[in-house]
């Protein structure tokens, strides 16, 4: 399995109105999909308002990751305006360098 980052940008346009109404069934989402969908969270700008989103999503490949993203009700809504995925390899956590198996020749890059 790989770790994915996932970045949503969100249409400014009615996002508001898009949340309210779809946040519960957004949230029933993430909960089905705990497995693969390790954490989530909104993302804010200085003025308090939504900019979007981040996961880190545990999948096989970008079209299990893309798959995810086209079932979430704030998709389907048009709240995202945007989605970009990354492979994503943790390499500190809790103030400790972590030394990933396999990953290191990507840090050496």
């Amino acid at each position: 399995m790989t770790l994915f980052a996932v970045l949503f940008e969100d249409d400014r346009q009615n996002a508001a109105a898009i949340r309210k109404d779809y946040l519960q069934r957004h949230f029933a989402f993430l909960q089905v999909n705990a497995v693969s969908i390790r954490t989530a969270g909104p993302l804010g700008r200085e003025d308090e308002t939504f900019a979007g989103g981040l996961w880190l999503v545990e999948a096989e490949t970008t079209r299990d990751v893309d798959r995810l993203v086209k079932e979430d009700p704030f998709w389907a809504a048009g709240l995202r305006k945007s989605v970009q995925v990354f492979q994503w390899d943790q390499v500190f956590a809790d103030g400790v360098l972590l030394s990933p198996a396999g990953k290191t020749d990507r840090l050496n890059s």
